[in-house]
């Protein structure tokens, strides 16, 4: 999936001469934890954080009037609270790409730029998170099977066979490589369509004589 069929496209950005004041109150208002900075041309200058902002901040036990601090919070600018030359990604880079950034570099969100470095869209966790739930198929619930299968050939055909023989309805299929994997083995996580139990309980049977599954979950949405 690319992040350009994913991020957010219209996208609030700030200048470098912004107040932090001002920035704080966009973010309140909008209900956002980031910001682009960018300069006339729409251009990437840096981003800024609620986090960049808190840090900033002079501590509630300072010894300041209300009128001084209102005056030091007008003084400092975007540009000096900012991240400058933060990680970012293309419109056509994968939301696995991402992922994989936002997880490595520990930030929750990533400015997109086109070719010339201008601002596109902006990608962040919650984004991935529905990309998860769409890939997964969780929204509409079922069943979801867990499976331990050799990684050969075949392997997964035969689960599916199984599941065809049962009429059963597949809503989504993924394969898991992690880490923690026996070699030479893979976990395969097949969500199907609910069924009534007594054919639930007799397709259970029927896989686990058959395959190692792992586990099973009836997902309930209305919990």
């Amino acid at each position: 999936m690319l992040i350009s069929d994913w991020m957010t496209r219209d996208v609030i950005s700030v200048e470098q001469d912004v107040s932090m004041m001002k920035v704080s109150k966009i973010m309140k208002e909008k209900r956002i934890r980031r910001l682009p900075v960018v300069d006339a041309g729409n251009k990437l200058l840096g981003i800024v954080t609620d986090r960049d902002i808190k840090e900033a901040s002079p501590s509630k036990a300072t010894t300041l009037d209300i009128h001084e601090l209102y005056y030091l919070l007008s003084e400092i600018k975007v540009k000096d609270i900012m991240t400058k030359k933060p990680f970012t990604v293309l419109p056509n880079d994968t939301i696995e790409r991402a992922a994989l950034v936002m997880m490595e570099k520990r930030v929750g969100g990533l400015p997109v730029v086109d070719e010339q470095g201008k601002v596109a869209g902006i990608i962040t966790e919650s984004d991935v998170f529905k990309v998860l739930i769409a890939i997964t198929g969780a929204q509409f619930g079922g069943v979801l099977l867990a499976f331990k299968l050799p990684n050969t050939e075949g392997s997964l055909k035969e689960v599916l066979e199984v599941l065809r023989q049962e009429q059963t309805r597949i809503i989504s299929i993924l394969t898991s490589y992690g880490q923690q994997e026996e070699e030479g083995y893979r976990q395969v996580y097949v969500r199907i369509q609910d069924l009534e139990k007594n054919v639930l309980d007799a397709l259970m049977e029927k896989l686990k004589g058959r395959f190692n599954v792992l586990y099973w979950v009836r997902e309930n949405l209305h919990r």
